[in-house]
């Protein structure tokens, strides 16, 4: 059992929070790095070359260091975004794509890993999955397939995505993957050198560091194929009246001034799970995964989505109560415990569409190395209280 409480200290107000899948508490370590840049070395980097300008860009380039030693990538491979989504439009822009060419992708997949998609002028083949989100039918990737963009972790079942065989018939096929790995990196200990993905995404705010960051990796060789999505100071060599040359590794695509103190913050909170140990995220989440699996199938009117199998998610459970619109359940649960979910698509309208018929969205709670279990009894016991006031109401009508 992990007890981190004390490092976050938002827990102090008595807040149960199930919505990491949206975004993720951020420990005291990652805000002291942050105030320890804006207190002692405020500059922008690679312009000056005074002392806390090249601190500056010391600690950024550290915290490229630590995200390359998360997922055991090389430094230049590291290259900071906004976020997932920008960082998927960045390969789908840079590509080159001919009319033979097509797209492949998921029914599983967060519209930012289908919208750029879909906006190519060439077909995207949509893998469909079964009714707990599991998918198995890999013919769809042929000789013509450009590039296979898929999540490793469905942010709305939990269910874990055959990566390594996908990528493995991906390449087979001389096609490249993108992997959505914003659901994935902050909860179990990602190797891009073992899968050998080709581009994988992912957010600092899903995984204890601050929103307005995030990563996206591109294998070393292959970063001469994509163009940066936009151009302007401290990506290029030279520049002459009408050309100019960019600049080599990540700093070909951070044009402009970064988002300095929001790095170093992820830097630091690649570090805190890295001491932690991602195995031991991992397993804490999966026992919690299983209790709330287990407690929430014994209540008669709980429609639960996903793998019945609590080996084949991570902690994310999407569920419905029978009657009860998502939206009212989660106000509910905000109201009566101070218990925090997402309700509605979470971005995700196909799969809610076309798999699990749930037209007015879900109930989403999402665990994360934070949460315990007597969090878990307060939730189980709420949804009791929901469903039992549903059921007087019913009956007073």
């Amino acid at each position: 059992m992990l007890n981190l409480r004390k490092d976050f200290p938002i827990l102090e107000n008595n807040y149960i929070y199930l919505d990491s899948a949206a975004t993720s508490l951020t420990p005291n370590c990652v805000i002291e790095a942050m105030l320890e840049y804006y207190n002692n070395f405020r500059a922008n980097i690679g312009r000056s070359i005074y002392k806390i300008a090249n601190k500056a860009l010391e600690a950024y380039e550290e915290a490229r260091n630590n995200i390359a030693k998360l997922i055991n990538a090389k430094s230049n491979e590291i290259i900071f975004v906004r976020n997932t989504t920008e960082a998927i439009n960045i390969i789908a822009n840079g590509l080159e794509f001919n009319k033979e060419n097509n797209i492949v992708t998921t029914i599983l997949e967060h519209h930012s890993n289908y919208l750029p998609w879909i906006k190519i002028n060439i077909p995207v083949r949509i893998i469909m999955c079964d009714n707990e989100g599991e998918i198995s039918d890999f013919s769809l990737i042929d000789k013509n397939t450009k590039i296979v963009a898929i999540t490793h972790v469905s942010n709305v079942l939990g269910v874990k995505t055959p990566i390594k065989e996908i990528i493995k018939i991906a390449h087979e096929n001389n096609a490249f993957v993108l992997v959505d790995g914003a659901q994935s990196v902050p909860h179990m200990k990602i190797d891009v050198k073992e899968l050998d993905c080709d581009f994988m995404a992912f957010s600092g705010h899903k995984m204890c560091g601050p929103t307005g960051i995030g990563v996206l990796y591109i294998k070393e060789e292959l970063q001469e194929i994509i163009p940066p999505l936009i151009l302007g100071g401290g990506i290029i060599e030279d520049v002459d009246i009408n050309s100019f040359i960019l600049r080599k590794g990540p700093e070909k695509y951070e044009a402009g001034t970064p988002a300095i103190a929001e790095a170093i913050g992820l830097g630091e909170a690649a570090l805190y799970l890295m001491k932690i140990g991602m195995n031991n995220i991992e397993e804490h989440e999966k026992y919690l995964t299983r209790k709330l699996l287990e407690k929430l199938n014994e209540i008669d009117d709980v429609i639960i989505y996903g793998p019945k199998d609590p080996s084949k998610r991570t902690g994310i459970v999407s569920f419905n109560i029978r009657g009860m619109d998502p939206n009212d359940v989660a106000e509910k649960l905000d109201k009566i415990a101070n218990i925090m979910v997402r309700s509605g698509f979470h971005c995700a309208i196909p799969l809610h569409k076309y798999i699990l018929k749930a037209y007015e969205g879900t109930v989403r709670a999402s665990l994360y190395l934070y949460n315990n279990i007597d969090e878990i009894e307060i939730f189980i016991e709420t949804i009791r209280k929901i469903i039992n006031g549903k059921l007087n109401k019913n009956k007073s009508q």
